[in-house]
């Protein structure tokens, strides 16, 4: 083969394998420029660029020190985040009183999911009374380092993120991991 041809067949070959991840259900958003690099280092970031709060005024992570947060990244057009949020809501009927504070942080993945009306109805839709932000230009989902829908993150009473999951299950570990932190704080 000459190396034109070896040239040809390695563009075709990496044009191919691009396609294959494009159709293979990776859901993974492009990565900017980080805004926060602390994340790196366990300290949460703050929230940054965010749009419409619901069930909530704006918020803070610094305002919440001393409280453990779980912040959720999550789309309502996913069907994996729509499978988790029964358990996200459970957690925040179960510890809410106890400290816990829930943040949803509503990153969308396709255009019509940027609409304030429809993240509306898709709170009511599923009973989710915890304070939810639309990320529509990604700025938390960028400083956060997050790649995939839903992740899950617990933020201790110092700001450190002590646990992260991605995608559906471990939420037996998730509420051990919660119920833990707050039993320390009582």
């Amino acid at each position: 083969m000459t190396s034109r041809a070896l040239a040809a067949a390695a563009v075709l070959a990496l044009s191919l394998a691009g396609a294959a991840t494009a159709f293979s259900g990776d859901t993974t958003r492009p990565a900017e420029a980080p805004i926060v690099v602390a994340a790196v280092q366990g300290t949460a970031p703050e929230f940054v660029g965010l749009g419409n709060w619901f069930n909530s005024a704006p918020l803070k992570l610094a305002d919440l020190r001393g409280k453990v947060v779980l912040v959720d990244f999550w789309t309502y057009g996913c069907v994996n985040c729509v499978n988790t949020l029964p358990h996200v809501t459970a957690l925040h009927e179960k510890y809410r009183d106890r400290g816990l504070v829930i943040v949803g942080i509503h990153t969308p993945e396709f255009p019509f999911e940027r609409s304030a009306t429809n993240v509306q109805t898709a709170l009511k839709r599923h009973g989710i009374t915890y304070p939810v932000a639309q990320d529509n230009d990604s700025k938390t989902w960028n400083a956060w380092r997050n790649r995939y829908w839903p992740a899950q993150y617990i933020v201790d009473q110092n700001g450190k993120i002590v646990f992260q999951h991605d995608g559906e299950g471990q939420y037996e570990e998730i509420d051990r991991t919660v119920g833990r932190l707050l039993n320390a704080a009582s």
